[in-house]
């Protein structure tokens, strides 16, 4: 989990353009949103691997997977947002029930 976290939180530094159709037009600073989110993952993923703040980081994975839902049914509802991504309606509408596995995934780290 801490690599994947790790490496995705990497793609949103390297390549922040690529996340940018998953933000709705309305939002400010989209470039912001992604780079800080790219952070968080990075650093709360590395934090997955030290068993002393293990909770605190699988806590603060929880709250960053609610926090991007809203991006992700944005994207499930944008047919300019995947096609700008090339995924199509199905990939999107069943990437949103893997929220909750992963949700579930983060706190069985805290444990």
């Amino acid at each position: 989990m801490a690599f994947f976290y790790i490496m995705m939180g990497l793609k949103h530094i390297v390549d922040p353009k690529y996340f940018l159709p998953m933000l709705p037009k309305i939002l400010p600073y989209k470039k912001v949103i992604i780079y800080v989110s790219g952070f968080l993952e990075i650093i709360l993923g590395l934090c997955l691997l030290i068993e002393d703040i293990r909770l605190y980081a699988a806590i603060g994975l929880m709250i960053l997977l609610v926090l991007i839902f809203p991006a992700n049914i944005y994207v499930a509802i944008s047919d300019d947002a995947r096609r700008k991504l090339k995924v199509s309606k199905r990939f999107c509408v069943i990437r949103l029930f893997f929220q909750i596995p992963l949700i579930y995934l983060a706190y069985w780290h805290s444990l």
